[in-house]
Order: structure tokens, then C-alpha cells, then sequence
């Protein structure tokens, strides 16, 4: 294991700097938990990792009895890592997840990081572009081309005595070609029932606002919510 200079650690970790916050940008810009300063941070500390597991050692590397795994503390960084992915990950309702795409960008930074303390310069470059098109570039042409909301749950509060107000919503629903994937029926303490309508993610956002529309208008729905 080679010593390397000053000069090269400050450039490797500051390479590793640029390339994270690429990535934390383009989160931040989407106002999600985990942004430019996290990114920044997780990739800094990932390149820092890499370079002490490779060279942070080498004043013992070739004492008698002592054998050194250059990929074992690096190693420790993919798995700890997501630690931190999974605290962007928030379960809102019943089928509903949001902070998936910002827990793997996490994870996808710390292995740039990595690659970046190893000096892999081009791969970690490359990989940083490919990152970004798929969180910027991907999701614009999913949102052109597939039509898809982020909607994907609809509350309704209805009074508790009616009977037939579940069957009249899922008839509206039906009509306007949503396809409903669960639905769920809690009754509250004030005499109200609370209907939860999860339905494809692909449904077009036009339908579900008419759909919205016109069960408001039933007379024993309460409030709805999306």
C-alpha cells in the first residue's frame, strides 16, 4: 500500500465534494429531507473511508504477522450507510412510501465517495451522470409520457349511519376508469367514518379530480382529502 500526497487526498476528497453535491442539488431542488449538505457530507466521508482503508495503514503493512484487507473498512460503508437512507424513508399511509429514490441516491453517493477515495476518477464521474439522469431526466419523461400523479390515496370523512355511501364511491371511481387497489374503512369516535381509497398510481390526475368532484356532492360525505 503506497503512500499518496497531500496534494492528491485534498483532490480526491474534493472531487468526491463536487460530485455529492451534483447529486444533494438536484434533491434539494425537490425540497426532499436528505439534500445538498447531506449528500455533500455522505460523499466527503465515503472518499475519507476509502483513502484511510487503502493508505491509512501502510506504516504497518509490511510488519511480520500483520495481514491488511485494503477493502475492509470501506467495506463498512455500504452497509452503514443505510442507516441513513432509511431515515429519508417516510410511511405516510397504508401503500404509500415517499423517500425511496433519495434513500438509494444516498446510497448510490457514498459508493461515488468510494470510488472517489480509490481514484476512480472517471467511473465515479460517469456514475454521477448517470445518477442524475435518471432523477431529473427519468421523471420528467414519466411524468410526459406516463401521465403519472402523485396522488395515490384518497380520505373521505362520511357520516356513519349511511350504508350505502362506500358502494356509491367506489361506483364513481369505477366510472371514471381509476382502478382501486384497496380500500379500507375506519369508524371514528364522532359518529363519522373515514373511507380510504388507494388506487393505481397510474391513473390519469384529470379523472381523479372529477371522480373527487363529484363525491363531494354525495350528501353523505363529510369532507374529502388527498
Amino acid at each position: 500500500m503506497e503512500l499518496i500526497s497531500i496534494t492528491e487526498i485534498s483532490l480526491r476528497l474534493f472531487t468526491a465534494a463536487i460530485l455529492g453535491a451534483a447529486v444533494g442539488l438536484e434533491r434539494e431542488r425537490n425540497e426532499w429531507a436528505a439534500g445538498l449538505r447531506t449528500h455533500t457530507v455522505v460523499s466527503i466521508g465515503s472518499a475519507l473511508t476509502m483513502i484511510v482503508s487503502i493508505h491509512g495503514f501502510g506504516d504497518v503493512a509490511h510488519v511480520d504477522g500483520i495481514d491488511l484487507d485494503p477493502s475492509r473498512v470501506a467495506a463498512q460503508v455500504v452497509s452503514g450507510i443505510g442507516f441513513i437512507g432509511a431515515g429519508t424513508i417516510l410511511f405516510l399511509k397504508q401503500e404509500i412510501v415517499k423517500g425511496l429514490t433519495t434513500a438509494a441516491a444516498i446510497w448510490c453517493v457514498a459508493a461515488i465517495g468510494l470510488a472517489v477515495g480509490g481514484g476512480m476518477y472517471v467511473a465515479s464521474i460517469v456514475t454521477t451522470l448517470l445518477i442524475l439522469f435518471v432523477l431529473a431526466g427519468i421523471k420528467w419523461a414519466e411524468r410526459k409520457f406516463l401521465d403519472r400523479g402523485a396522488v395515490k390515496s384518497l380520505s373521505i370523512t362520511m357520516r356513519s349511519r349511511t350504508r350505502t355511501g362506500i358502494s356509491l364511491c367506489e361506483r364513481i371511481m369505477n366510472d371514471h376508469h381509476i382502478k382501486i387497489m384497496k380500500i379500507t374503512v375506519k369508524e371514528n369516535e364522532d359518529m363519522t367514518k373515514e373511507l380510504l381509497i388507494v388506487f393505481s398510481k397510474f391513473s390519469k390526475r384529470s379523472a381523479i379530480l372529477e371522480a373527487i368532484e363529484e363525491i363531494q356532492s354525495l350528501p353523505e360525505v363529510v369532507k374529502t382529502e388527498l
